[in-house]
């Protein structure tokens, strides 16, 4: 089984919902049966990320990601990066530190280090751009992203080196998005996630930010029993994310299983509650959807 749970579904600068980061976990059995799942998986960690992670490590069913009341950072194996901006990576500086220094191993003395994934570009300025200032100094000698985190580096297009898999049942495959263009379509890079459960073949769409791109996904979107997309509620000429009104071109048939996260304040004002009848709806946050039995 593979559950996903979205920290949050705000956008960059929502302040209700928290930001749109998300928890995968894959079970043996399932939550009903286990404590905790076998394998866990962040999709980005933004700057709400640690309240949004000790929020849910409150609720039913989640309790395993805290202990003695703080958020139990061990519990998360892996990180996967889906771009550099803040709200996607600005709660991994206090993931990297908690996991160095307070939650060591009493026994052995070493720190905990989840892998860290991400297509080679963006690893590459995670560290020099993003993390270097607040984790390179260290007691006695300066650190590297490899000393808090395994890293695991994906190149898009490249067979064998363009996914990982957890559990050796369920694939995850980056691609693209046309989330910001400096001079060209792609070239800063963000990237959204394909995953596949090998056993059924069915599979899910995560567009990470991106705008509308239709034609660039059209092949995944049909595919996927379902899909969860970026949007903007609100129209503006130089969006960097699907505009919804964009998005209502999308045939009936995608819409119907498609539901929309990274939603500013204004979602349940009332200008939008059409949502609920033309898509699958809006993202709910710290709801445990099953994506594969």
């Amino acid at each position: 089984m593979l559950t996903f749970t979205f920290l949050g579904v705000g956008s960059a600068f929502a302040r209700r919902n928290f930001q749109s980061n998300a928890l995968v976990e894959v079970w043996s059995t399932g939550p009903d049966q286990q404590t905790e799942p076998d394998d866990t998986l962040l999709i980005d960690f933004g700057s709400y990320g640690p309240l949004a992670l000790h929020e849910l490590s409150t609720k039913p069913g989640f309790e395993y990601l805290a202990r003695n009341g703080r958020v139990h950072y061990p519990a998360i194996r892996r990180i996967f990066v889906t771009h550099q901006h803040a709200d996607h990576i600005g709660g991994l500086e206090e993931l990297a530190l908690t996991n160095m220094f307070v939650c060591r191993d009493q026994a052995t003395g070493r720190s905990f280090k989840p892998q860290i994934i991400s297509s080679a570009s963006i690893l590459l300025d995670l560290w020099d751009n993003s993390l270097k200032g607040g984790l390179s100094g260290m007691p006695g000698r300066f650190a590297l992203l490899q000393d808090y985190f395994f890293i695991l580096a994906l190149h898009h297009g490249e067979p064998g080196r363009n996914h990982f898999q957890m559990l050796k049942r369920y694939n995850f495959e980056l691609f693209p998005t046309d989330h910001l263009q400096i001079q060209r379509k792609y070239d800063w890079p963000s990237y959204g996630l394909y995953i596949t459960d090998r056993k059924t073949g069915e599979s899910v769409f995560f567009s990470g930010d991106t705008r509308f791109d239709y034609p660039a996904y059209a092949k995944m979107l049909h595919e996927a029993r379902l899909n969860f997309h970026d949007v903007q509620l609100f129209n503006q000429p130089t969006a960097v994310h699907a505009l919804l009104d964009d998005l209502r071109t999308m045939p009936p048939e995608v819409k119907s299983k498609t539901i929309l996260y990274h939603y500013d304040d204004a979602w349940d004002s009332g200008p939008f509650d059409f949502v609920e009848d033309e898509f699958a709806g809006f993202a709910r946050p710290q709801h445990r959807y099953v994506l594969f039995e």
